[in-house]
């Protein structure tokens, strides 16, 4: 029986549509700066404090959520608080790996550090590293509703309630926005406050996240945190997963046999 779509992949699909939507208008804007030699950061444009500040509010929004208990985000995201945890009896939690943890560390800033080379090189503009981090955000919702990477090739999770990394998303999204910080001006350089505020926010979120890790891992695993467990799961989230996989699957066979028929002789 098909299962009834939660309110947290309700506010994810909302999330995948309205951060697309952000992209779709960065993307004008910086075509716009482009087509009549403006800088993509000119404060003395409306159009500047408009787009990215309401990009940059939009973002703050959804990382001051984080940082307290809220019933709409996923115990993905909220099992670092002491509220969420519900006690096993087991002592011992069951941790996912640091190596992989690690691993998913240095690709990122490997990946990141390509991306930041371009831009010293001035292949990249501010414009491109904006894209790609409102592009990151896109990605982000993609892997929590359809395909995560992280979770099938190197974390190996169960689902997105028992994933190690997953308040790392905001300082993994705004990661190109570090080499943007500083950005010229004709009277040399400035701090730049867009990027100054979401890097820093998601920097934060990351570093609560890492301290509540270490000091209370027992709300980190589904071993001794009830409430990570499927039986307890209201958000259904790997359901959506799973008939968007068996919908492939069947496509694939589908398209398998065809092509079988279609190879007989006639």
């Amino acid at each position: 029986m098909r299962k009834p779509i939660s309110l947290i992949s309700k506010l994810n699909y909302f999330r995948l549509i309205y951060r697309g939507s952000l992209l779709i208008a960065v993307i004008i804007y910086y075509i716009l700066t482009r087509v009549f030699h403006l800088a993509f950061f000119d404060f003395s444009h409306p159009a500047t404090i408009v787009v990215l500040g309401f990009v940059t509010l939009s973002f703050t929004w959804e990382m001051i959520e984080r940082f307290i208990p809220a019933k709409t985000s996923s115990m993905g995201s909220q099992k670092q608080f002491k509220r969420n945890y519900v006690p096993s009896g087991e002592t011992k939690p069951k941790l996912q790996s640091w190596k992989a943890t690690f691993f998913v560390f240095l690709s990122w800033i490997a990946l990141n550090g390509v991306f930041g080379v371009l831009y010293f090189l001035n292949i990249f503009d501010q414009g491109i590293m904006v894209i790609i981090s409102i592009t990151y955000s896109v990605c982000d919702m993609i892997c929590i509703l359809f395909f995560c990477p992280f979770q099938t090739w190197i974390m190996h999770n169960r689902c997105c309630g028992t994933c190690r990394i997953y308040n790392w998303d905001f300082a993994m999204m705004f990661t190109p926005l570090i080499f943007i910080i500083v950005a010229p001006s004709e009277n040399g350089y400035f701090l730049n406050p867009f990027p100054l505020v979401l890097v820093a926010l998601s920097l934060a979120l990351l570093l609560e996240w890492e301290i509540n890790y270490h000091r209370h891992p027992e709300r980190f695993s589904d071993t001794t945190n009830m409430s990570l467990r499927c039986v307890n799961c209201q958000e259904k989230l790997c359901a959506h997963k799973t008939q968007l996989q068996r919908l492939l699957k069947k496509w694939h066979k589908s398209l398998h046999k065809k092509t079988a028929d279609d190879s007989k002789p006639a």
